[in-house]
């Protein structure tokens, strides 16, 4: 067995777009339970109550709703000149960008299919001012009980025209693991690849675009610690009028508990609990066909077309290039 590459230690930041940037702070904040710790020029940083960091989600006003960049904290200075080169030398980056709220410098690059991405090592912890200090002296803030009050960011699902290309670039360039992954027609069409440089089961999700586009996303997700938040989180959102696509239900791939809805910018967003942690060196992937895949749903409501065809941003279906898709769930 190749030693796999451990210089990135997890997911750090994610970026959001959003038409909507009142709205969606208001889910965000409000709903969600998120604490707004900054803001500089269209855009506001937030984080759960259990992550170290200073902020964890990103908020940006733009035309359109999508992803922004999404970051990779690396498991030192080292490390990061490390993976820097290595992505220098696959030819997807060479930009360095200034530190933003919270963060050092971050070295700026695209994957294969164009999503933004930046890796970054410099972190500042973050530190609670008075009245959100937790009596708990390993809890980074407060439990506010706002909310559904999610306590931190897991992972995010990325939509991609071309599955084996990026799940390559993650295994050999970033040095992610590979969990899981949906392979149809005797191992020839590969739907789906889920893949972590962390313990956490998956912190990136590739899913064919069933629309053949580039660059878009899929889902982000926020973890709460049981089934119970996850059911208290649909009653939060159905009473503030927020439409839920899918959920409560559980999946098979990965056993995750889910809710899915849209936030007020467009973006679909879980809240996720369960799953499994994999610590093994050897694992074993994972992998589901068209007989034991299903739909991807271990028990509940089946998954509706939308959230099959349905990205940010939303595009047209070109009908010459878009690739033909069974129905499956992009988790």
């Amino acid at each position: 067995m190749t030693e796999r590459i451990q210089d990135v230690a997890h997911l750090g930041r994610i970026e959001l777009l959003t038409p909507k940037p009142d709205r969606s702070r208001w889910y965000f904040e409000k709903l969600l339970g998120m604490e707004v710790v900054h803001s500089a020029g269209k855009s506001i940083f937030l984080r759960g109550y259990g992550d170290y960091a200073a902020a964890t989600l990103k908020l940006t006003e733009s035309d359109q709703p999508g992803i922004g960049f999404i970051s990779w904290r690396t498991a030192s200075p080292e490390a990061l000149e490390r993976r820097v080169k290595a992505v220098q030398k696959a030819g997807l980056g060479d930009v360095w960008h200034d530190g933003e709220f919270g963060r050092g410098s971050a070295f700026r690059f695209r994957d294969p299919d164009g999503h933004r991405m930046e890796l970054y090592y410099e972190e500042e912890k973050y530190r609670a001012p008075d009245h959100l200090r937790s009596t708990l002296k390993n809890l980074p803030m407060k439990y506010t009980a706002r909310g559904v009050n999610v306590r931190r960011l897991d992972h995010l699902a990325l939509l991609a025209r071309d599955v084996p290309d990026n799940r390559k670039f993650a295994q050999n360039v970033l040095g992610f693991a590979l969990r899981e992954q949906v392979m149809f027609e005797n191992g020839k069409l590969e739907l789906g690849s889920w893949l972590s440089p962390s313990p956490v089961h998956h912190q990136v999700a590739y899913v064919m675009d069933t629309k053949g586009a580039h660059g878009r996303l899929h889902h982000i997700s926020l973890w709460v610690d049981n089934r119970e938040d996850v059911l208290r989180a649909a009653d939060i959102l159905a009473e503030n009028g927020i439409f839920i696509e899918a959920g409560p239900s559980k999946h098979n791939n990965s056993q995750g508990f889910y809710l899915y809805s849209y936030e007020p910018g467009g973006n679909r967003v879980e809240v996720y609990s369960g799953s499994y942690l994999v610590f093994a060196p050897d694992w074993e992937v994972v992998t589901w066909n068209e007989e034991d895949r299903g739909t991807g749903v271990y028990w509940g409501t089946p998954l509706p077309e939308s959230f099959i065809n349905y990205g940010t941003p939303d595009v047209a279906a070109d009908k010459i290039s878009a690739p033909k898709v069974p129905v499956f769930d992009p988790i």
